[in-house]
């Protein structure tokens, strides 16, 4: 029998109806049989990073964090682009991963939401959540980078998204995270137990 394995999802908005969290919710209600999706909520509880108080004890939303990332086997991202960057709760969030090392060999993956009369499709944030990604040490899946776009109306009242085609898509990007967790062993899944 193989191991389950826990892909940890990150939404970077925190705005209410976001098309970026309804795909990870949705993601967790479609997740393909062996891989637990986890919705990550705590990203309105974060301090500003500050490098001083990158130390034990940690403030408890950091450390809430901090063994939500240590217990996952994968990463799914899903983020708007803001200003052409990362919005800055999210931006807030990464900066930190830095310094703990839980991501360090993580696979990691994200998808795009944006929808298709976006200008840049959101390119400008991912540019630059690969460049932080690559300073935590993340093992970036490119054949589960996805572009899925969701227009605000096939998100249901439930906060799911209702499209079959997308739901189809995001159990697939769970689909090839998960394969590549069970590659490269699931570290994670060894220490939970």
């Amino acid at each position: 029998m193989t191991a389950s394995v826990r892909v940890l999802m990150v939404s970077g908005s925190l705005r209410a109806g976001s098309t970026n969290t309804a795909l990870l919710k949705t993601a967790g209600a479609v997740a393909p049989p062996g891989v637990e999706a986890v919705l990550y909520t705590g990203l309105d509880r974060l301090p500003h990073f500050n490098p001083d108080d990158d130390h034990e004890p940690l403030p408890p939303a950091v450390a809430d964090l901090r063994a939500a990332l240590g217990q996952a086997d994968a990463l799914l991202f899903s983020t708007p682009e803001y200003a052409g960057a990362l919005p800055g709760a999210f931006k807030n969030l990464l900066d930190w991963t830095v310094g703990g090392g839980e991501t360090y060999g993580r696979p990691a993956a994200w998808i795009n939401a944006s929808g298709l009369h976006s200008p840049t499709g959101a390119a400008d944030a991912h540019d630059s959540l690969r460049k932080v990604l690559g300073y935590t040490g993340v093992s970036v899946v490119e054949a589960a980078c996805a572009r899925i776009p969701v227009p605000r109306q096939s998100v249901g009242p439930d906060g799911l998204i209702l499209d079959p085609a997308i739901r189809e898509q995001v159990g697939d990007v769970l689909a090839l995270l998960a394969a590549r967790a069970r590659h490269l062993g699931g570290r994670a899944d060894a220490a939970r137990r």
